[in-house]
């Protein structure tokens, strides 16, 4: 399983890397692994604020349908099109080609919430 240690984590098993003001999100190859084989990833909240937990958008497998949470407040500034055409980036490459979202960060302070990589290897019982 891998788990980079400089990305932050949410129990929704969603990863974040922080960049200034900007978070990169996708979800982790724990979720991809679990969740199977991903067919089509949904995302329409380009442009909209948005507050931590809410849902941002789903992401559709062979097995099922699972929402996808944000991690952290803040406005969507970027959804990945790539994955329109190639939503198997998500299991191929989970941290990079198939990041999800960018988002313009509202308040740092959750930043403090989100688990590191030994705390999201704990909860996954890796």
């Amino acid at each position: 399983m891998n788990i980079p240690a400089n990305l932050k984590y949410t129990k929704d098993h969603e990863w974040v890397s922080i960049n200034g003001n900007v978070a990169t999100v996708g979800i982790t190859d724990f979720a991809q692994h679990e969740l199977g084989d991903i067919v089509y990833v949904d995302i329409k909240s380009e442009g909209e604020q948005l507050a931590q937990e809410e849902i941002f958008g789903t992401v559709e497998a062979v097995k099922t349908v699972s929402d996808l949470f944000m991690p952290l407040s803040g406005k969507v500034i970027e959804i990945n099109k790539g994955l329109d055409t190639t939503p198997d980036a998500v299991n191929n490459d989970a941290y990079e080609t198939g990041w999800m979202i960018k988002i313009e960060l509202s308040n740092d302070a959750e930043i403090a919430e989100l688990l590191d990589s030994t705390a999201y290897t704990a909860l996954i019982g890796a």
